[in-house]
């Protein structure tokens, strides 16, 4: 207490880079290379620097990276990064007895194996795309909280999915459809039943193997079977079955949390003999040409009619995402058109 006033702190470090090699021969499976981005952050009983300028008891965040560290290098054997965030809360909250609680946060850089002529390389590797990630929480009595997941795993379908029979009122505009790409980034988080630290010492847990397991459930329930897929009929329903499934095969993940938004691909009106959309480009061309217009880049109609002509196409995208984002999808008839020569 301070005055009238309870106070907790908490501080820390954040994006402390740290990569580890460990160097096993060719017949063991070759070189293992992890690069982390690490936050730390304690829960400590360091009233004094609040009130009194009294800075004794606060571990400093040089401190805290340095220990990062170390610590990484104190890892002979290969480590997963649940592990390695395990073994930093462990020593922040039992070297500091001022420190009551400590959370690690990691989020690994997927440097993957390449395979030359059909062969894993021993010590070769190229960056993946999606990220495993972790946070975990420790306590001084030993208490545990561990969370792991995905964050960028894109993934998509060129058929086989729908949208239809969602609400219907004034405001829509977007028709039925049981055919459509459906597109998505997936970041997931699930949390495993350890409550204690005395549970993985007892007992190790391979987390990294796990969430290869929890990727590839993720990817098998997104697409179905190679040879015919499955039918989509909502990302919402597609969602579920994803997490289902994950809970359903995995008895040692308790919960899992999936944000899966829609990467859309909406279908360009080109025009036809019955389209007017060709006769308006025809128009276009033949005025320009009248007036002695020339431009650099093509006529982009479903962009020039909205604000007029600007320099190329990345610039009018611009513009349009400044004015709607959702103003894409949009499709109308051209009643009128007029045009002036202002130079």
């Amino acid at each position: 207490m301070a005055g009238n006033f309870e106070l907790q702190g908490r501080h820390g470090k954040s994006r402390v880079r740290v990569s580890r090699v460990w160097r096993r021969p060719a017949a063991a499976g070759g070189h293992v290379i992890v690069e982390w981005s690490v936050a730390v952050s304690v829960v400590s009983d360091c009233l004094p620097s609040y009130t009194s300028s009294d800075n004794s008891a606060i571990v400093a965040t040089d401190s805290i990276k340095n220990t990062v560290y170390v610590k990484a290098k104190e890892c002979t054997e290969v480590v997963s990064m649940e592990e390695f965030a395990v073994i930093l809360g462990r020593h922040f909250t039992s070297l500091y007895p001022q420190v009551s609680e400590a959370t690690v946060t990691i989020v690994e850089r997927p440097w993957e194996r390449v395979v030359v002529d059909g062969k894993p390389h021993s010590h070769g590797f190229k960056v993946g795309v999606e990220k495993h990630s972790t946070e975990v929480i420790v306590k001084k009595s030993g208490s545990l909280l561990i969370n792991s997941g995905i964050q960028g795993y894109s993934l998509l379908k060129t058929t086989q999915s729908g949208f239809e029979g969602f609400v219907t009122d004034r405001y829509r505009l977007l028709p039925d459809t049981r055919e459509r790409i459906v597109a998505t980034e997936v970041t997931a988080w699930w949390r495993y039943p350890f409550e204690h630290v005395s549970q993985l010492l007892s007992k190790p847990f391979c987390f990294t193997q796990r969430y290869q397991d929890v990727k590839k459930v993720l990817s098998e329930t997104f697409f179905g079977p190679p040879d015919v897929g499955v039918y989509s009929p909502s990302v919402q329903n597609t969602l579920y079955l994803m997490a289902k499934e994950v809970l359903t095969r995995f008895p040692d993940i308790s919960s899992i949390q999936l944000r899966m938004p829609n990467l859309h691909f909406l279908p360009v009106n080109l025009g036809s003999k019955e389209n007017p959309l060709v006769k308006v480009v025809a128009a276009s061309d033949h005025c320009c040409g009248h007036f002695g217009y020339k431009r650099k880049t093509p006529y982009m109609s479903h962009v020039s009619l909205l604000y007029g002509d600007l320099t190329d196409e990345e610039e009018a995208r611009k513009k349009v995402e400044e004015l709607d984002k959702d103003i894409y999808g949009l499709e109308f008839e051209i009643s009128e058109l007029a045009l002036y020569r202002t130079d």
